[in-house]
């Protein structure tokens, strides 16, 4: 018999983007109790240099897990996880679950055979994309597109209720210019919370990695149970940034507490 656990599932991201991890871990594990920590001091993290990047990382991870006394730490973050995964489990005294882009099951459901990735510049251009291309989807055209705006779109999204469509269809149109395309993976985890706001021109696919990374964390904790249910909580390294506070009110959580302060 699984022991019973006492922490929460830690989810991790450098904004809010991670808040639509939520949502599959939600529904494939209703009854764990979740904890939701951002590193919003530093968004966004796709223009910041790689060293220092995995040292931010692992210092923010390691004061949310003190924190929140985590059962296992979900790094919703796709920029996070193609750096700094193996740092993070050195580093860490939990189980580290990371956030790929879906390449495989992207190229699985394409009938066109050509796919778009939507990211940030830094997993678009990371060598961990290329290696996931060269093992999934040698036989597929992969179209990449940067999509960096998208990111302050989301954050505005939750922060305000709006979005401004330009900036979404700008960010949206290079995939456009493939007429074939019609499947695309959305390689940021703030992406999935504007798929309401996509205008694509015709039928597309959108391929995100919530319900893979809830199956992950499903397998880390071996069918779980909690001997006490830990109220859910937030932590941000900004904990004052207009917006914030709605946002975590929207996917259940109170105003979040300052990290590394």
């Amino acid at each position: 018999m699984v022991p019973p656990l006492n922490g929460p599932v830690l989810i991790f991201d450098s904004g809010v983007g991670g808040l639509s991890v939520v949502r599959a871990l939600r529904e494939r594990l209703p009854d764990a109790p979740l904890a939701y920590a951002c590193d919003n001091a530093a968004l966004p993290y796709g223009t910041k240099e790689d060293g220092w990047l995995v040292a931010r990382i692992v210092m923010v991870c390691r004061a949310a897990v003190a924190a929140s006394g985590a059962e296992v730490l979900v790094v919703a973050c796709n920029t996070a996880s193609t750096l700094a995964l193996d740092a993070l489990r050195a580093a860490l005294p939990v189980p580290v679950v990371g956030t790929v882009p879906a390449i495989k099951p992207a190229a699985a459901l394409t009938a066109s055979g050509v796919i778009g990735l939507l990211a940030t510049s830094a997993t678009v251009c990371r060598p961990y994309t290329d290696r996931l291309i060269e093992d999934f989807a040698t036989h597929r055209t992969v179209v990449r597109v940067a999509g960096d705006a998208l990111v302050g779109q989301a954050e505005q999204l939750l922060a305000t209720g709006s979005v401004d469509a330009t900036v979404i269809e700008a960010a949206l149109a290079p995939l456009w210019q493939q007429p074939e395309l019609d499947t695309v993976v959305l390689g940021c985890t703030h992406f999935p919370l504007l798929r309401d706001h996509f205008r694509p021109p015709r039928a597309i696919t959108w391929v995100d990695s919530g319900a893979a990374i809830a199956r992950r964390v499903d397998q880390v904790l071996g069918t779980p149970h909690w001997a006490l249910t830990p109220p859910a909580m937030a932590w941000a390294t900004d904990a004052e940034r207009a917006g914030l506070v709605a946002a975590c009110r929207t996917f259940g959580f109170p105003p979040p507490l300052s990290l590394l302060t």
